[in-house]
């Protein structure tokens, strides 16, 4: 049995062992630990080579100095261990001084018989065992470190949180109780009654360690391999499960069944049948001894990749950032079991934005600060409040989150600027672990990039809501301008319509009497005479076109503008419209070219309005046009449109300003150099007309060679109803 149980603890103390140290290769405590568990199984060998071995006398004692050894070993590596446990700390150089030079000194005795004594042979052949003198300086400092570990695990813990406290607790109840029944049946009890029997006891200490250590692990997340120990424990009871029963059947059916005890080829078959059955089971097997363990050791375990899952819902269904730190925060306290979860966001020279859990804790901008030089120091890692060590730095931010209740800290970081920080207050069952760091940190990028779009958005929000309201008070200071401008726009309409009015009188009689000056009514008039009497006579008739062009613009801005449609024969119109430009165009050395449609049938127009027009287009041509060239003039029936053009050579229109040529009171570059004095309604007029009688204005131009000026008038609509059908075709010269 004794054997059995060497086997058994030996195994389970090495896979401890390993288990931590693969975890973590680099961590102290894991080495410390991995070193214990070596130790432990040297003791126990040795210690049962020690109680059993007696065909040679040598290996014995050799084996009881070594068990000696290795058990202030055992107390040693687990002192060490406390050194790191939960988290480094701090020890002075004569502490650790004193420990090294103690321990290698008694170490050092054990290998000889002041403590160890001798192994000899007593009568009847069993092995007698005697005391070193300097046995109780062994005891002494075997009790010396049990102290110093209770220090480390009881009295440096009253700064810990609820589950760190739970954790050295139970590492020092089990260094305690294995140390001291080790002690007890291995040292004192021998030399109290003089029988070393109860040494073949130790083992016993050493499976009050390992039972105590593999508790805290599986039930307070000691070490952080609860996962991988738990995970394999079922697979291997799964396995041993499944042997148990294949060879309990196979044993059943070739016994009792078959009655035999050879193998025969239906039993082998058997036995097949049976293993293929087995294994179809296993999955069922597995997965009840999975729900078992989940059920025991893992009730606060969570599947990482659902977390994510719906902490990227979370991320991809709300822009509004209070809401989008409030529902993660709320998740992640969930699937931790923390008591409080927060954000804490940077926002430019304003106050920092925290939300999350219900009555959640704040971290003021002061505060912040000081977490940020630390963050910036240690290159933006997250902190566990349990794991900071006694350095001065450390000691101040662990003063600074305990103060807001926060025992897990970690910097929200993008593209190397600090956004904020995620909070979480203690777990409520155990403490945090490694992977649930790393789940975090996972997870970090995604929600830093989701909270910095959600404030950017929150900070165009604002700036929409401050131009909002800088917008309506400019709208209204516009409006009221506006109002003012429509008041003065009105008063210069009515100037414009009255002034129009009261020149057109006195312009009436002007032209009458020179007219009546060139016909010789008042006498004879010399030639030189006549021509000057000309030119002021066609002066006056241009005023009077634009004072009729005023008075238009003003009925437009009134809605007095109306289109008075009458039967007129445009031909007509346009031939005395040219008639009276000729001696205008002849003093430019300038002529018409027309050729007046035979058979136009007759059109419902507003004569006068249509005469302005042409002659709006026409004498344009004559001021714009170079000397010594005709401007052509067309009057033709297209399809069912009546076109009139009038082409010039002239100075052209720029491309960049011919969108804007028929807005009111709007004049080309060129135009305004070649003459001065145009007031640029005549197009604006023009379109207004054309528009009106339901046409649309004929325009093209390329500058410095001439233009194309006029206008295209629906047949069907015009026509009058009265007036017979004629060709459609029409000589187009």
């Amino acid at each position: 049995m004794g054997i059995i149980i060497l086997i058994v603890t030996c195994v389970i103390n090495l896979a401890l062992g390993a288990f931590i140290l693969l975890h973590d290769p680099k961590a102290g405590f894991a080495r410390a630990f991995a070193a214990m568990s070596l130790t432990i199984c040297v003791w126990i060998v040795s210690s049962f080579i020690t109680d059993y071995h007696t065909t040679d006398l040598a290996i014995n004692d050799a084996a009881n100095k070594i068990a000696f050894m290795s058990g202030y070993g055992i107390v040693l590596s687990g002192l060490i261990f406390t050194y790191f446990f939960p988290s480094r700390r701090q020890t002075s150089g004569l502490e650790a001084s004193l420990i090294a030079i103690v321990s290698v000194f008694i170490i050092g005795l054990s290998a000889t018989p002041l403590i160890s004594g001798d192994v000899s042979l007593g009568t009847g052949g069993a092995l007698e065992f005697s005391v070193g003198g300097l046995l109780w300086l062994y005891v002494v400092g075997y009790v010396l470190l049990l102290v110093l570990i209770a220090r480390n695990t009881l009295l440096s813990s009253r700064n810990w949180e609820k589950a760190r406290k739970t954790q050295a607790r139970l590492v020092f109840t089990a260094f305690c109780m294995s140390a001291l029944t080790g002690l007890l049946v291995s040292v004192v009890i021998p030399f109290l009654v003089n029988d070393w029997y109860t040494t073949r006891l130790g083992p016993i200490a050493t499976v009050l360690l390992v039972v105590i250590i593999v508790y805290a692990i599986a039930r307070h997340g000691l070490f952080d391999v609860r996962l991988a120990i738990v995970r394999t424990s079922a697979y291997i009871l799964s396995l041993a499960t499944l042997a148990g029963l294949y060879y309990g059947i196979a044993y059943v059916v070739s016994n009792v069944v078959l009655g035999t005890q050879t193998g025969t080829l239906e039993q082998n078959a058997l036995n097949l049948a049976l293993a293929l059955a087995l294994a179809f089971f296993f999955q069922p097997i597995k997965r009840l001894f999975d729900r078992f363990t989940n059920r025991v050791f893992y009730k606060d375990s969570y599947s990482s990749s659902e977390f994510f899952e719906r902490i990227n819902h979370i991320i991809t269904s709300t822009t509004d950032l209070h809401t989008l730190l409030k529902l993660t925060a709320h998740e992640i306290a969930v699937t931790l079991k923390v008591d409080q979860a927060f954000f804490v966001v940077h926002r430019q020279d304003q106050q920092p934005v925290s939300a999350g859990t219900e009555h959640h804790g704040y971290i003021p901008k002061s505060d912040m600060s000081q977490l940020d030089v630390y963050a910036s120091a240690h290159n933006d890692q997250a902190v566990i409040v349990d794991l900071l060590s006694d350095d001065p730095a450390q000691v101040e931010i662990r003063r600074l989150l305990m103060s807001h209740k926060v025992a897990l800290i970690m910097p929200l970081v993008l593209s190397g600027k600090r956004v904020g920080y995620l909070a979480l207050g203690e777990q409520k069952s155990s403490s945090f672990t490694l992977r649930d760091v790393r789940v975090l940190e996972a997870t970090s990028d995604e929600l830093t990039i989701a909270i910095q779009n959600a404030l950017s958005i929150e900070e165009v929000r604002e700036l929409n809501a401050t131009l909002q309201q800088r917008i309506s008070e400019a709208t209204k200071e516009l409006r009221t301008s506006n109002a003012q401008l429509q008041r003065l726009d009105k008063a210069k309409d009515e100037f414009v319509s009255m002034a129009s009015h009261q020149l057109r009188t006195p312009l009436t009689s002007v032209k009458g009497y020179i007219s009546m000056v060139i016909e010789g009514d008042v006498g004879k008039v010399s030639d030189s005479q006549k021509h000057l009497l000309e030119e002021a006579f066609t002066s006056s008739e241009r005023m009077v076109h634009l004072i009729n062009d005023f008075l238009n613009v003003s009925r437009l801005q009134t809605g007095k503008f109306l289109v008075e449609k009458r039967p007129v024969d445009l031909a007509k119109v346009v031939g005395q419209e040219l008639e009276s430009l000729a001696t205008n165009a002849k003093s430019r050395n300038l002529s018409f070219t027309y050729r007046a449609p035979k058979n136009l049938p007759m059109l419902n127009l507003d004569e006068g309005k249509m005469r302005q027009v042409i002659m709006n287009f026409s004498d344009n041509a004559l001021y714009y046009s170079h000397e010594n060239t005709k401007i052509a003039v067309k009057l033709v029936l297209q399809k069912n449109d009546i076109v009139f053009t009038v082409k010039d050579t002239g100075i052209g229109v720029p491309r960049a300003e011919q969108s804007q040529l028929f807005t009111k009171f709007y004049r080309a570059s060129n135009a305004r150099k070649q003459r001065p004095d145009g007031t640029g309604v005549g197009l604006f007029l023009a379109k207004k007309v054309i528009n009106a009688h339901g046409g649309h204005v004929v325009f093209e131009s390329s500058e410095g060679k001439g233009s194309t000026f006029g206008f295209s008038l629906p047949l069907d609509e015009l026509r009058v109803s009265d007036t017979n059908n004629l060709d459609d075709q029409n000589n187009d010269h």
